[in-house]
């Protein structure tokens, strides 16, 4: 967990010696549910890295089916500037609905388009880091800078080519080609595409 808890700061005093605590993808950013903890079921959440709800009795979270070992892990836990309310980051195994459904609140927990592009990004932050054989985004983060560079070059002319010619079914696979490229040559040169978007808003204004 990125945050330490301070159990002694939570106000449970409010609501009979529960908190109330919603709950959500740390990768998607959706809502999975939201439910209640006493002091018992914090600090199991906090200790044991899963997520524990309060109902009659404390239990541990599991995916839609109960399969045994089918708990959401606990990414991060925030608390709520009146100390009397959680918001729990986890990684869901599986749908949390009761019905089967990806939410409690039938949504379906996917990445909008664009949010996809962050998880594209952490998919090559960890290619960086871990460099497995047979990967192709390995072989060029060992080829280094300028081969890097000459590939975003080369889609980036494949884009203008598509474009040009009205292929829009091209143009649109070349321009992932080129994005995809450019992230890696980011990611080589210690940055991340949300660098680009932080310059981008910076214009904006």
């Amino acid at each position: 967990m990125q945050h330490s808890i301070n159990i002694d700061s939570i106000d449970f005093g409010k609501s009979d010696g529960f908190v109330p605590v919603v709950i959500q993808d740390y990768s998607t950013l959706r809502v999975l549910m939201v439910g209640f903890m006493d002091r018992e079921a914090l600090q199991k959440t906090i200790e044991k890295g899963k997520v524990y709800i309060s109902g009659q009795t404390v239990k541990a979270f599991r995916s839609a089916g109960d399969k045994q070992g089918d708990l959401m892990k606990v990414v991060d836990i925030l608390v709520d500037c009146s100390n009397n309310s959680l918001l729990v980051k986890a990684d869901p195994p599986g749908p949390v609905g009761k019905s089967g459904a990806d939410t409690c609140f039938s949504e379906k927990n996917s990445y909008g388009d664009i949010r996809f592009l962050s998880y594209l990004q952490d998919f090559i932050d960890e290619r960086k880091k871990e460099m497995p054989d047979g990967s192709y985004t390995t072989s060029l983060f060992k080829k280094g800078t300028a081969k890097i560079s000459q590939k975003v070059g080369e889609e980036a002319v494949e884009t203008i080519i598509g474009a040009m010619k009205g292929d829009d079914n091209n143009f649109i696979y070349e321009s992932g080609d080129l994005l995809y490229h450019l992230i890696v040559l980011l990611t080589h040169k210690g940055y991340r595409i949300e660098d680009v978007v932080s310059e981008l808003r910076k214009r904006h204004k």
